[in-house]
């Protein structure tokens, strides 16, 4: 099997992590969780569990998809009473195995492991601080830097000073569960609350997750989500929260979350996911009304929007392209001239419902453009007489440096070109964004100029952050 040839069109997403505090199938639970959350992250995916033997932590990881890197003789091999989990995409570091996590850490005969989501914008700097001070680095991960820092400042104390001083140092987005050599779990978030991360409790145990749809799947009780800055920490004695030493002055919560990134059927800040994306298709049909036959998403990521789009325009929503659920992350390509194949086998057109009929496409985003035109392009050869794209977000034209993968504006192509510009590359008869203002009214929150990070859009960055800074800044 060889890799997609192409550029991957759509955004990558940065990670998910899975913590459960003393649970006699701690990983087994994990296990599912990390199923619940695989759509944040499919390059690789590890548990690390805590069996309450001589402070050790076992571990289990591999590169690809849950199902495809645990079985059960996996899961009942690593057994124990408290686990941690993720799932990964890379925003810092290579995609290899030594990269994946939990990353684990051992120190004076005891274990340490740490999941990950988001970014530190200043990683690489604190990365050459500890190697001039002696530290040795395993991985070209961020993660690893915060572990450094607490094992570093462990020898001097206890766990709540540890982290304290290590989050003092790091900056930028990161929504943390650490685990520890005696089975607490401790989560940790970013005093600007970039990534989601949720408190719930299964049978009286205590569980966190990146999203609440992990929580719907193992069944457990949603609690609350973790506050920005704030910092759990879960052992025998029950959950206490401490702040982080530096409070933002805002919120700075990631609105890709709504529009992409989280599944529709989770719950972040209050907000359901599909709810606010038909929220954001209502108001797109109110900015950039058209006459067509028909609305249509490209399955799955504009599904929801055109659902609002379709119901607020009072034009039928249809599923003009149906999507191919069996493709994988790669596929044979046999020859240069059959590259297009990475696109078309994913989705197909239903001919009988859109030749010679006006439609709407519904997008999420248009990041490289790639993907789309190569999509209205088969269209108009089906013989669809006007086709109109409206995306339900603004023009991405910033990179982003707190876990998404595209942190160059050569990377963005409505960096590049206006959106006339952009309509007649992509082969379209009209081509709308949602407005920035639309899409924070659309929100339903109250101040949202002060709750979300949307630097992507406008280019208004939380946390500043060294030029210098790449993915691969870490090596």
């Amino acid at each position: 099997m060889h890799d997609l040839m192409i550029k991957q069109e759509r955004p990558k997403d940065e990670c998910g992590v899975f913590g459960l505090y003393k649970h006699p199938e701690a990983a087994k639970i994990t296990y599912f969780g990390l199923y619940a959350l695989q759509h944040r992250g499919q390059e690789s995916a590890g548990i690390s569990v805590n069996r309450g033997v001589d402070d050790a932590i076992f571990s289990h990881k591999g590169m690809g998809l849950v199902p495809e890197i645990f079985n059960m003789e996996d899961l009942e091999r690593i057994e124990g009473g408290s686990a941690i989990g993720h799932v990964r995409y890379s925003t810092t570091g290579d995609s290899v195995l030594t990269n994946a996590q939990p990353f684990v850490a051992n120190h004076r005969h005891r274990s340490y492991a740490v999941a990950h989501n988001g970014n530190l914008v200043n990683a690489h700097i604190l990365k050459e601080e500890l190697e001039e001070q002696g530290s040795i680095f395993q991985t070209t991960m961020d993660s690893e830097v915060f572990l450094h820092l607490f094992i570093k400042n462990l020898i001097k104390g206890d766990y709540e000073s540890a982290i304290l001083k290590a989050v003092s140092k790091i900056e930028g987005a990161y929504s943390m569960v650490l685990l520890t050599c005696k089975g607490e779990i401790i989560g940790i978030k970013d005093p600007n609350g970039f990534r989601p991360l949720a408190l719930g409790k299964l049978n009286g145990h205590y569980v966190l997750a990146s999203e609440t749809c992990a929580f719907d799947l193992i069944q457990a009780e949603f609690i609350r989500e973790l506050d920005p800055g704030e910092i759990v920490i879960i052992n025998e004695d029950g959950i206490r929260s401490i702040r982080h030493p530096k409070a933002a002055e805002h919120k700075s919560l990631c609105i890709f979350e709504y529009i992409y990134f989280a599944r529709p059927d989770s719950t972040i800040d209050g907000k359901n996911v599909y709810e606010m994306r038909k929220a954001h298709g209502r108001r797109l049909a109110q900015e950039a009304p058209v006459e067509a036959d028909l609305v249509m998403p490209f399955p799955d990521s504009g599904n929801y929007a055109a659902i609002g789009y379709a119901k607020e325009s009072g034009i039928p929503f249809e599923m003009g392209m149906i999507r191919n659920h069996y493709v994988g992350r790669s596929f044979i390509q046999p020859t240069q001239s059959m590259r297009d194949f990475a696109v078309r086998v994913k989705l197909n057109p239903v001919r009988e419902l859109i030749k010679g009929k006006d439609i709407i496409i519904i997008e999420d985003s248009i990041i490289r453009g790639t993907t789309a035109k190569t999509r209205v392009k088969a269209l108009r050869e089906l013989g669809v007489k006007k086709v109109h794209m409206r995306i339900s977000c603004p023009p991405h034209k910033f990179p982003c440096y707190y876990g998404i993968d595209f942190s160059s504006k050569g990377e963005l192509i409505a960096a590049q070109k206006s959106v006339e510009e952009l309509r007649d590359y992509l082969g379209l008869d009209s081509l709308h964004y949602l407005s920035i203002e639309g899409m924070l009214e659309a929100s339903g929150v109250k101040n949202p100029e002060q709750n979300f990070c949307k630097a992507c859009f406008d280019g208004n960055y939380p946390v500043a952050f060294d030029p210098n800074f790449t993915k691969q800044c870490m090596g």
